[in-house]
Parts: C-alpha cells; structure tokens; sequence
C-alpha cells in the first residue's frame, strides 16, 4: 500500500489502483434505500433472527428482508453499524438497508464505522436518527473492484480479532471449569479436583473471613473531587478481569485522602471487594496512592494467600452465599457484615499457592489476548483513516 495525499483519493492506495480515476462523491441517498423496522409480536417462534439496535433479541417464523444489509440504529444505540446477510426482521429501533447501487453492501458497512455517528445524534435524551439526515450523509466510492479489495483487507482484520475473541471465550469457559472442580461446593469440605501432591493433605479448613482477614472499608461520605489530585476507586474501577480501571476515576484533596486513610489505608497485596453497584469483582492491589469509597477492603494479614483468596471470592462456593442473603433477588449492595461473615475454605499454604498459580496463569493468557485485540482494533481504526478519504459532513 503507498500514501497519497489528494483529497479525492485515500492517503493509503493499493499499488494496483494507483493509476485508477478519483474517487466518486455521493450521498448516501444516491447508493441505497433505508427501510423501517417492523414490530414482530404478531410472529410466531422460528428460525429468522430478529435485531434491535442493541443487537439480536429472539427468532421468528417469517423474515422482513433476504440479503446483506448495513443496520443502524434509528434509536438508543446510534454508533454500533451491524452487517447482516441471509434473512433477518428488524424492531423499531433499527434500520436496515438495501437497493445498493454502485456499492458493495460490506464497503458500506466499512463506511459506516469511519463515521462518528453520535454527531449526527438528533435528540436530547435518547440517541436519534432520522432516514433524512442519514441521507444527506456524503461519502468517497471508488470502484468495485477497490472496493473489493478494502472489504477483504479489513475483513481479514475482523477474522483475526474474531478468532482473539474466540479464544478469550475458550480460555474463560476453561478458567470456569477448572474453578468449579479445584474449588469445593457448597457442602463439600474438598474440591473434585486436587493437584496430585496434595491428594492425601486431608479435608480443607472451614473459616470466617473476618477471623482471617482485616476486613474494613472505605469511606461513605462524598469528598469535593477535584480536577487533579489523589484517585479515589469506587465499585465500578474494579474490573471482572482483577484489574482496576483508572481512567475514568475521581480525583480527592490531599487533606480527603489522608483522612480517609485513617480509617482504611490501602496496601499492596490487600483485595479490594465491591461493596455497591457492581458486587464483588475482586482486585488483589498492585500498586498505592489512592483512597476508597464504598469499597471493601481485605487486608493481608499473612493467614491466606491472597491470589488464592481473590480467586475463592469469585467461586461459586461464594457466590451461593451471596444469594442466600439476597433471596435471589437482583444484589445491589453487600454489608461489611455479611462480607466478614463469608465462609471460605483454607487448605495448606502451598496448596493455596499452586491453585493461585494455576488460575492467575490463565488470568495472564487472557489479558495477554485482550492486550492482541486492543491493539489489532487500534491498528484497524488507523488503517481505516488512511483507506478512506476524508470528507466533511
């Protein structure tokens, strides 16, 4: 591929049409049809998949369009272009489209993702399109062939992540496998599976966790944030993958971060538990210098391992426990009591350690496939800009 830097051309060209006409300037009026979603309550159940604009619903017994279409939201998730082939029924809530001329129905699709769609947003409260401002939307189209050629540049992109994807799921679905039987089950006192050197250590130890464990949080009260200062984690900086999230974090006075710290200083190695929100979502602490709110805090106090201890607080042993209390209601808070009074099982040190070890290795193979599929998106989006010429809508 070489860089050009006509305005009518891409800045990244492929060598075989550097000698081919500009490109062609359209509306998106003038290469398809945009079609209304139906409602789908008067079908039966079947086979025809059914999409709103958050994505596939359910599946009916008759179809609203054959063929591949671009969908677009018409309301609530405007930015997420879907590409659907075959037969399929859209909602309401959802575009789709057809009668293409001189375009590939996936290049559009391409199209689609190039735009910054909440631009266009024409509502205050829930995102909004209309058939006309779509319309009026201008774009670059060189010819099939070209067009052709970007499709399966970037399809091959897609495949690549698709398959990261792929393998994320097979690695969890294995992680949760292994946890159900390296873990024991409410009434159970040892785990269906043990690591061969450990098969004669005898029953594991039933315990509180506060009778292991320092168990605090932090504060309730809602210091001043300010723009630049000390980061203070609530439930939704911990993440499900036992990491925390700081980019979107609040940020407190020195004077607020001290006094919260006196009352539950974070260290490393402690496990941070969320309290309201998000429940649970164990981080072991890796690194300092922040406060908590409404966060549990699980200080290491050298009686447990405390990758082990994370690991046991996502078990399904721990889970049930959490369900008992709510009464299978939906959770959205968790007292420090009941978090104090959680029973876990203990066995030996070294054999805390080798399944800490064992789990937090696939912990690593995950995110080591999370990190390939940012960085393939990155790599994507900023192919995506020099394929297509940029036009001013």
């Amino acid at each position: 591929m070489i860089k050009k830097t006509n305005t009518l051309i891409p800045e990244i060209r492929f060598p075989e049409f550097l000698n081919e006409a500009e490109w062609v300037e359209n509306t998106f009026e003038e290469l398809f049809k945009i079609g209304n979603g139906r409602d789908y309550k008067h079908l039966g159940k079947g086979e025809i998949p059914v999409y709103g604009s958050g994505g596939y619903m359910l599946s009916v017994n008759d179809y609203l369009y054959d063929g591949e279409s671009v969908c677009i939201g018409r309301k609530g998730t405007i930015d997420k272009p879907m590409f659907l082939s075959g037969k399929f029924w859209t909602v309401d809530t959802l575009f789709y489209t057809h009668s293409f001329k001189n375009c590939l129905p996936k290049y559009i699709h391409y199209v689609f993702q190039n735009i910054n769609w909440l631009k266009h947003n024409e509502a205050g409260g829930v995102p909004s399109l209309s058939k006309t401002n779509i319309y009026k939307i201008k774009t670059l189209v060189p010819k099939p062939k070209e067009q052709q050629k970007i499709v399966s540049c970037l399809s091959s992109l897609d495949e690549l992540i698709k398959a990261h994807n792929q393998k994320i799921e097979a690695l969890k679905n294995h992680k949760k496998g292994l946890m159900q039987n390296l873990f024991p089950q409410e009434g159970e006192i040892v785990p269906k599976y043990r690591f061969p050197e450990f098969v004669n250590d005898g029953d594991w130890d039933d315990k509180k966790l506060g009778k292991i464990c320092d168990v605090r949080d932090g504060t309730h009260d809602s210091p001043k944030y300010i723009a630049k200062g000390f980061p203070l984690i609530t439930s939704k900086n911990l993440l499900n993958n036992g990491s925390m999230d700081f980019t979107n974090v609040s940020f407190i006075t020195e004077e607020d971060y001290v006094q919260i710290n006196k009352r539950s200083k974070v260290d490393k190695g402690d496990i941070l538990f969320g309290m309201i929100g998000t429940i649970g979502n164990p981080v072991v602490v890796k690194t300092e210098g922040f406060a908590i709110k409404n966060v549990a805090l699980i200080k290491d106090i050298g009686k447990l391992n405390q990758e082990f201890l994370a690991h046991q607080l996502k078990s399904n042993f721990i889970q049930k426990q959490f369900e008992k209390v709510n009464a299978g209601g939906i959770l959205k808070f968790i007292a420090l009591g009941i978090i104090r009074n959680l029973k876990v099982i203990v066995p030996s040190p070294k054999e805390q350690q080798k399944i800490a070890s064992c789990l937090s290795s696939l912990d690593d193979l995950i995110t080591g496939e999370a990190d390939k599929i940012e960085q393939l998106n990155l790599y994507k989006k900023g192919l995506m800009q020099g394929l297509f010429p940029k036009i001013n809508n």
